[in-house]
């Protein structure tokens, strides 16, 4: 057990590594998971921009990374130091919404941080959401991505960092249970039915997902602690918990966590926090 302070808040209640490439921390509350959100996200940065001159992000939707978003563009002690004209932003997923619609994910990023912060529109790559034919929309968003990797056939992109959050029922990204985008092995973005909400949404595929230097989960809540579990701890069984299918060979994976998500888990039991 480690314990690591993140750039300006409090001090995390514990770090517990798991396994080799994944690792569990777990803090007081939501803010403090946004506050360590942003410290791993500029070192992050910092370190690619300074080792190969870039630095590329696929951004999550949610009420964390939206407190992560504003903290990175409107906190002085960060927003000088984020190399913000040396990063690529682009999205996990998105809503089949228009981009000024309120559900929409490219919405809520650009009015916490791209809004607020030195970013060109140059360096945004959202998803066409509002196209009405979800198969283009997926198309569009994934010849994007080859274009900005400069991919190869057959080649993954490999993002620097991908931000993901967790839903009660333990989806990630547009990634539900059930849903026919977990099998996807080709393509890079698929358009995804998602029966239990009536809506289309257009994902990365897991393949890209597990292609990732870094992967980190940011969750909080009681109602995240049954699917915490079953993630974390529980047999393999991604078809009913998505966000097991992240689990990148060559990448880490940072799970932040607040003490309810966590509190059904065998080392909170233990007294880890």
């Amino acid at each position: 057990m480690r314990f690591r302070r993140p750039w300006g808040g409090r001090p995390p209640e514990c770090v517990e590594t798991m396994k080799t490439n994944r690792e569990i921390r777990i803090l007081p509350d939501a803010n403090s998971i946004a506050e360590t959100a942003a410290a791993e996200f500029l070192d992050a940065a910092q370190k690619d921009v300074r080792d190969k001159g870039t630095f590329s992000v696929a951004l999550a939707g949610g009420s964390t990374p939206k407190v992560l978003y504003g903290l990175l563009a409107t906190n002085p002690l960060l927003q000088a130091k984020v190399p913000w004209k040396k990063i690529q932003f682009f999205f996990g997923d998105e809503r089949c919404v228009p981009p000024d619609n309120a559900d929409s994910n490219f919405r809520m990023a650009s009015e916490a941080m791209f809004s607020k912060a030195p970013i060109d529109a140059k360096q945004v790559h959202r998803i066409h959401g509002e196209n009405p034919n979800f198969r283009e929309a997926a198309e569009d968003y994934e010849k994007d991505l080859r274009a900005a990797f400069q991919l190869k056939t057959g080649e993954l992109p490999r993002f620097d960092l991908v931000l993901l959050g967790m839903g009660p029922e333990g989806h990630t990204a547009s990634l539900f249970p059930g849903t026919k985008a977990l099998h996807e092995e080709r393509r890079l973005v698929s358009e995804n039915w998602v029966g239990k909400l009536y809506t289309e949404r257009i994902t990365l595929t897991p393949p890209v997902l597990n292609n990732a230097a870094r992967v980190m989960f940011l969750a909080h809540g009681a109602e995240k602690a049954p699917a915490l579990k079953a993630v974390l701890e529980g047999p393999y069984e991604p078809d009913q918990l998505p966000a097991q299918i992240v689990h990148p060979e060559n990448g880490s994976v940072l799970w932040l966590i607040d003490p309810t998500a966590a509190s059904m888990l065998v080392q909170q039991a233990k007294g880890a926090v």
